[in-house]
């Protein structure tokens, strides 16, 4: 069966045909295999559908919504169909329309919280609400909740609101109320005052008549359990209850839904707990496998005809997730024929990771493949950066799925602050970092200095250094000034005296920039200071900061648009949903990928949802897949060593193509492929992984390589390294061996990074 016939399935005219000469269900359903034919005719109690990646789960909750209008088993207004966002709504309402024209805008159809919001409006009073309640967007949000924070006499740098935001949305995710929070443990966080904080919180959206985005849900909650008139009208009104993406409900939806579908528990959810991979924002994988205890005599059907992948990818996507304890279980299978073994490509370090990537790219594309069939997916937003740089080096077109690295609003912060290190008259600079972090300069105040530089035609740095020398400025604002032009004169002594990336570092920290983000202590907080540390590593490569921010404006020099199309770099999570031809997916290595701090926070729960991740991955490639890692990162500018993912270890070795002689272009990379072949697989670890087992993967590392090669290494021996070549052994010290080599000179390099087998 091909994907052309199908997709038949949400085509008007041959559906039309059909119906109007009365064809009976099984012809009418005769595109779908068995499985997805029992989904969609199994109409009646509770089903979950176990759709595997790339099984066609859309095209089954479309059918079967069709199937329960034309069999006439219920009528459109008792049907109730939830998506997880606004776009997967449009795209099941467009591929109803086609098959029941204009009924479909009679369904219940629509995401969890615009539903909820339907709701909530027409019993809004229940709540001390008006109906014409508005939303309030997250700065919104962030005011009300600084005033709270000062209200408290809490320090508002130390207590951020968004980390109380996060704070009250993860609890109302949960279902909690602030009463609940006030008779529990966790009042007692934020000093003590958090259930205070969101008391006063509630109280205050209530007087404006708003509601925050977990609100809908919740204030829904409240309306079912006190007033049981208005949650049995929408029982009478809603029959037929049917849920996408149901492995990446919250606690909060969770609850919603067993509320409305009891008794008759009409409910169909689809799903795939191995692609739950949203547990960082309150996705609860076990509502999806508890399932069969919350309702019933419910039926599972298992989706694994995967129209999508070759069966190497699918083979080895089985064998990896086949690691995880709790799963429902499932195994894709294929018809396809064609493809090839996934490629495991291993590097010394980032910039040959992109390099070796980016030259296969440049290979597909030369056979054909369009650039809009490929794709490159990390872990870590970060981990676009060199990937970014190598396209634009090389010409190859690309986006970003996101915010491209150098756009980044942390990156653009920390570069303007280098920026006016160099040049003291850019403004712009200025007028970005002087409140970034917040230092209580006011829009007046910064009128007043722009309206004294216009006038004495001078730089606003220029200008601060004269006012502050008078009394124009309130003492407070004067004495932020007077610091800020002290930290300046430091930096600038420091310029052509220090290392220009441990002056990056010495002005990301005496600035306040990095503690302010430390003390926020959120997951978006944790990913800017992961993009600040890649941006250091990038400085790292040129002699000094103006070649570095010369660099960078010839990389952000690439918008330019590409008839031929663009290579997608995105993070795994963004590309959850998709597929191309060909997929890159680099940076497997101990600790990047799996997290660490996923590890470390959960356990084996947050190693299962770190694989579940990598089969995510894995399954978007249709054709092509190559995973890659390396043997070095930069850290803060600082190389470490790093050993390949344990996922890499549960790949099937039947279905793996390692790199060999023929892929490599020189000596170099050959003799870099058999150091690869002594360390890289040995690396095994118990698949009952606890955190209480939890290896320093760098120590282990250095561990198993220095007991093979650095242990008998003396001065005067001839070497070998896999980047320098081959060279003399000048001086040793502790792990830190300085070589001269034959081509690249004199270097210090890691001990057990040298090979003695001459």
């Amino acid at each position: 069966m091909t994907n052309v016939d199908i997709n038949k399935l949400t085509d008007l005219k041959f559906l039309e045909k059909k119906l109007n000469k009365n064809y009976s269900d099984n012809i009418f359903f005769k595109e779908l295999n068995d499985n997805q034919r029992k989904a969609v005719e199994t109409l009646d109690g509770p089903l979950l559908v176990l759709s595997g990646a790339g099984t066609g789960k859309t095209r089954v909750l479309t059918a079967r919504i069709a199937n329960l209008i034309f069999s006439q088993k219920t009528n459109p207004w008792n049907i109730l169909a939830v998506t997880f966002t606004n776009k997967a709504a449009r795209e099941m309402r467009e591929r109803l329309e086609t098959i029941i024209g204009p009924r479909v805008n009679n369904i219940w159809l629509g995401t969890f919280h615009s539903i909820a919001a339907r709701i909530l409006r027409e019993n809004a009073e229940l709540v001390l609400l008006k109906s014409n309640f508005t939303i309030i967007n997250p700065d919104d949000q962030k005011r009300l909740l600084k005033e709270l924070i000062i209200f408290e006499k809490l320090d508002e740098r130390k207590i951020t609101p968004q980390f109380v935001l996060h704070l009250i949305n993860s609890w109302k995710d949960m279902g909690l109320t602030f009463k609940d929070i006030l008779n529990s443990e966790k009042q007692y966080l934020i000093n003590g005052k958090a259930g205070t904080i969101f008391e006063n919180y509630q109280k205050r959206l209530l007087d404006m008549n708003y509601v925050d985005f977990a609100d809908l849900l919740l204030h829904n909650l409240t309306i079912f359990n006190n007033h049981e008139d208005v949650l049995e009208k929408l029982k009478i009104k809603l029959k037929y209850f049917l849920i996408d993406e149901y492995q990446d409900t919250n606690t909060a939806q969770y609850l919603w839904l067993k509320k409305m579908v009891k008794p008759e528990n009409n409910i169909c959810c689809v799903g795939d707990d191995d692609q739950s991979i949203y547990g960082w924002r309150g996705a609860d994988v076990k509502n999806i496998l508890n399932f069969e205890k919350d309702f019933e005599e419910a039926k599972i059907l298992r989706l694994e005809d995967n129209y999508r992948s070759s069966k190497f990818i699918l083979n080895a996507a089985n064998a990896l997730i086949s690691n995880n304890e709790y799963r429902l279980g499932k195994s894709l299978k294929t018809s396809i024929k064609d493809g090839e073994k996934i490629n495991v490509l291993h590097a010394w370090d980032g910039l040959e990771e992109s390099r070796k990537i980016s030259l296969q790219i440049e290979t597909q594309i030369k056979n054909g493949i369009n650039y809009d069939e490929i794709a490159v997916l990390v872990r870590a937003g970060y981990q676009t950066r060199l990937f970014e740089e190598r396209f634009v080096q090389i010409g190859l077109p690309y986006k970003v799925v996101g915010v491209k690295f150098y756009e980044r609003l942390e990156i653009r912060d920390a570069l303007s602050y280098f920026r006016l290190l160099v040049q003291k008259s850019d403004d712009l600079a200025f007028e970005r970092i002087i409140n970034s972090p917040k230092r209580g300069i006011g829009p007046q105040t910064l009128n007043f200095i722009k309206t004294y530089s216009r006038d004495k035609n001078k730089s606003l740095f220029e200008s601060i250094k004269d006012l502050v020398k008078t009394d124009e400025f309130r003492p407070k604002v004067k004495a932020t000034f007077i610091e800020f032009i002290k930290l300046y004169s430091i930096w600038e002594h420091d310029l052509d005296k220090i290392n220009h990336v441990d002056l990056a570092m010495k002005v990301l920290e005496e600035s306040g920039y990095i503690k302010n983000l430390q003390i926020e202590k959120s997951l978006e907080s944790e990913g800017r200071l992961e993009n600040l540390k890649e941006l250091v590593n990038a400085m790292s490569s040129f002699d000094n900061m103006l070649g570095f921010l010369e660099h960078i404006a010839l990389v952000n020099d690439n918008d330019a648009e590409h008839k031929d199309g663009q290579i997608s770099l995105m993070t795994l999570h963004a590309a959850k949903g998709l597929e191309f031809l060909s997929v890159f997916l680099p940076c497997w290595e101990e600790g990047a990928f799996p997290s660490q701090r996923s590890i470390d926070e959960k356990g084996k729960e947050g190693l299962e949802e770190e694989r579940r991740l990598a089969y995510v991955g894995i399954t978007r490639a249709k054709k092509h897949l190559c995973i890659s890692h390396v043997s070095s990162r930069q850290i803060f500018g600082s190389w470490q060593n790093v050993i390949p993912s344990r996922f890499i270890e549960e790949l099937p070795k039947e279905e793996v193509l390692e790199t060999n002689i023929e892929n490599y272009n020189n000596i170099n990379d050959f003799n870099d492929y058999e150091f690869n072949q002594e360390i890289s697989y040995n690396y095994k670890i118990n698949n009952n992984f606890k955190k209480s087992d939890n290896l320093n993967s760098t120590s282990y590392f250095e561990q198993t390589h220095q007991n093979n090669h650095g242990s008998d290494l003396k001065v005067g021996q001839k070497v070998f390294h896999i980047k320098f070549g081959t060279g003399v052994v000048l001086d040793i010290d502790d792990d830190k061996v300085e070589v001269e080599f034959d081509k690249a000179g004199i270097k210090k390099v890691i001990g057990s990074f040298l090979k003695n087998k001459f």
